[in-house]
């Protein structure tokens, strides 16, 4: 636990992990500031012992209210905020939050002496893949070319502008990179949850035949609260699940929520071709396609990451799918989002 005079900023604090991460630390007893867009309707599920300051990471004046604190109070900075997107395509809204925010957020950890730390929240899409077969491990440069999609690009960016400024600016910053991400309190129905509540609402004809990397929203937050502590200066860690394939992720929704077994799983081939045909249909009508070819190449890709680097040094440990699923199905159906 960080000491008395020490206040823990958190950036994306309405979103998914960004919300976790207050509430484990105001249950360990932290004090902590939570940055959030304005008028942001997830704004009500930051903890209420957080203090809450409104601002956007594009803006640097607001990002200086966030930063600024009494004297003798000394600052910690966990960056996790940032625009996920599963569309490939080059996007400057993106490219303006994950990267240009991460840079403010770097200039404002460098223009304030009280600020210790910064850990900053990546992402494994930044690391390039490597051949099946191969488990992924972190790499010390990050290059935006060898990986796919402009949201994986942006977080290559983005996560060697942390490295550089650890490099010759001297900032005392680490970077963790989770795979991805489920469990309870997804309030904003991310991707996982969205799809988890297809299969059990049976509104998923068929699988596909890939794998997903998914860790609990609980041991991410854990993983990057303890790089507080002990993620050393200008090192990455992988926060990484085992792969479950996505007939053994359907099997394990259909066990735990009593829902239809989803009978069949496309080849990838197969659901390529669907997702280019719904890609084409989406330009037209201007509708979000179901399925996208990005999406069945993250399905289709190596997802099999090597997080025994963050076991050793973070204490970093993930509990089993079946737990997170589990949780999440019940949670799912406390709020109402499933029957």
């Amino acid at each position: 636990m960080a000491n008395k005079n020490t206040k823990i900023l958190v950036t994306g604090a309405a979103g998914f992990l960004g919300g976790t991460i207050c509430r484990q630390l105001v249950d360990r007893g932290d004090d902590v500031r939570a940055f959030v867009l304005p008028n942001d309707p997830a704004m009500k599920y930051v903890p209420a012992e957080a203090e809450v300051v409104a601002g956007d990471l594009t803006d640097k004046e607001s990002l200086e209210r966030f930063f600024t604190v009494d004297e003798g109070t000394e600052t910690i900075v966990l960056h996790i905020a940032s625009i996920v997107s599963v569309n490939p395509e080059y996007n400057q809204k993106v490219m303006d939050v994950n990267v240009g925010g991460t840079q403010n957020i770097i200039d404002l950890c460098l223009s304030h002496p009280e600020c210790k730390k910064l850990v900053y929240c990546s992402s494994t899409g930044a690391i390039p893949e490597l051949p099946e077969g191969q488990a992924i491990a972190e790499i010390d440069h990050f290059d935006s070319n060898k990986v796919l999609g402009c949201y994986s690009q942006s977080k290559a960016i983005a996560t060697q502008l942390v490295l550089d400024a650890v490099e010759k600016q001297g900032l005392n910053a680490c970077v963790v990179h989770p795979t991805g991400i489920m469990g309870p309190e997804d309030f904003a129905v991310g991707e996982t949850t969205g799809t988890l509540i297809k299969i059990i609402n049976g509104e998923m004809p068929a699988g596909i035949d890939g794998s997903f990397n998914l860790v609990d929203v609980r041991d991410l937050a854990r993983g990057t609260i303890a790089a507080i502590d002990k993620g050393r200066k200008g090192e990455c860690y992988i926060l990484g699940n085992e792969e479950v394939s996505f007939k053994e992720f359907c099997k394990l929704v259909s066990d735990e929520s009593g829902c239809k077994p989803v009978k069949m799983f496309l080849p990838i081939w197969a659901a390529n071709l669907m997702g280019k045909m719904m890609e084409n249909k989406a330009k037209k009508t201007g509708e979000k396609p179901l399925m996208t070819t990005f999406s069945v190449y993250n399905l289709a890709r190596n997802n099999a990451f090597d997080s025994s680097k963050a076991i050793k040094e973070l204490d970093y440990h993930t509990r089993p799918y079946k737990e997170t699923i589990h949780d999440e199905v019940q949670w799912l159906k406390a709020t109402g989002k499933i029957a």
